[in-house]
């Protein structure tokens, strides 16, 4: 038998301390986030996560097998009260209209997280920009202090130039436009 195509990890000995200030800055941030959730919210969020459920669906295959199994009188003593199901068709369609709007309560509040992340990300990735553009500014002049040759010199002036956000996202909306 072979070995299969990939092989775990090795699990870290210890991560940096670094590392695991950033872990508890967002474990936090998600606590405070979690906190400062509105009671609506909170009660929208289990809502839906017990309407995302298996529990759910196991308990409506219980009510409406029951439903259907009873109303066809099936059952002796116990007649027929909604002989043409619109009863339980109008109940079913009451549900999903406010199982819908849990569910979007949820996905706002998820998105409104998602793009407070994404800030942080665009953030961080123009910092390290930066940061990289200035790096590389300190290394070619001690390259040509050492007297270093360049292969490619406009590439390394060019690598030298900071990345302007608003220049990179206004082509991106032109190609789109464009498309």
């Amino acid at each position: 038998m072979s070995a299969p195509p990939t092989v775990p990890p090795p699990a870290p000995t210890s991560l940096s301390s670094s590392l695991k200030r950033n872990i508890e800055a967002l474990a936090e941030r998600r606590r405070q986030e979690a906190a400062g959730a509105t009671r609506q919210e909170r009660l929208a969020e289990a809502i839906t996560a017990f309407t995302g459920s298996m529990q759910f669906v196991y308990l409506h295959l219980v009510l409406y097998s029951a439903w259907i199994f009873l109303n066809l009188g099936l059952v002796p003593g116990i007649p027929k009260f909604d002989p043409s199901f619109v009863i339980l068709a109008m109940e079913a369609s009451v549900e999903a209209i406010f199982l819908s709007t849990f569910v979007l309560i949820s996905q706002n509040r998820t998105a409104a997280a998602a793009d407070k992340r994404a800030d942080l990300d665009l953030h961080i990735n123009l910092l390290t920009e930066h940061e990289l553009t200035k790096l590389t500014e300190v290394v070619t002049a001690i390259a040509l202090r050492l007297d270093v040759q360049f292969p490619d010199k406009a590439e390394l002036d060019e690598v030298k130039r900071d990345v302007a956000p608003e220049a990179v996202l206004d082509e991106l909306e032109a190609q789109q436009d464009g498309r």
